[in-house]
């Protein structure tokens, strides 16, 4: 699956749930500095360049922000 960068315009609400904030970056992981604290880059299957958002990639997004630790699909980066 391809990994997308979590890049939401500065006018635009950071949603973190909303595939127009991302842009798709290939198959290697972007680098995220620390500390891990929010959305970073995602892994996600591709919906004509933006990410498909299913419940359980939605869910580890929300425990990966709460607990402030990355998972297989989210990667963190500072505040």
């Amino acid at each position: 699956m391809p990994w997308y960068s979590f890049t939401p315009g500065a006018a635009s609400p950071q949603d973190p749930s909303e595939p127009n904030q991302y842009t798709l970056v290939g198959s290697n992981p972007p680098s995220c500095a620390s500390p891990k604290i929010k959305v970073c880059a995602i892994q996600a299957s591709d919906n004509s360049g933006h990410p498909i958002f299913t419940t359980n990639l939605y869910r580890e997004i929300i425990r990966a922000q709460h607990n402030q630790l990355e998972s297989t699909n989210v990667l963190l980066r500072p505040a």
